[in-house]
């Protein structure tokens, strides 16, 4: 169990070892949130996760293969929930890992728990699909 800005947060624990990033998205803190985030130009996928969860370990390469077909038009951000409360507490996280897609500073779509491509790609679908025909 870990606490996120104050609330005790239930994680699963996955494969031994722990990863020191739970994906190579670019990480931010409390401080470039709202820059890296919510004021980015294009869709940001956020993840949200904590370095003993074993689903988030899972779920990050899932992410990366969905940033990397969509580059240059949405971007992919990892955030600590551990290490950044404020933020996960401003934005309701309570457990990890959660997937939030944010576009024009709003949270639009939302997933929690490890999923497959195949389920995320359903969830955000039409808000990638949007970016990458902006049309």
């Amino acid at each position: 169990m870990s606490t996120v800005g104050g609330t005790s947060v239930v994680g699963e624990m996955g494969a031994a070892g722990a990863a020191s990033e739970a994906s190579a998205g670019r990480a931010v803190t409390d401080a470039s949130f709202e820059t890296a985030v919510l004021k980015s130009s294009r869709p940001v996928i956020v993840e949200y996760w904590a370095q003993w969860c074993g689903p988030c370990r899972m779920v990050a390469p899932v992410l990366e293969s969905i940033a990397a077909e969509y580059a240059g038009q949405v971007e992919l951000v990892t955030m600590n929930v551990d290490e950044n409360p404020a933020t996960a507490a401003r934005f309701g996280i309570l457990h990890v890992p959660t997937i939030s897609v944010f576009a024009d500073g709003q949270v639009v779509r939302q997933v929690i728990g490890a999923k497959s491509r195949n389920a995320l790609l359903r969830e955000f679908g039409d808000v990638l699909n949007a970016a990458a025909d902006p049309s």
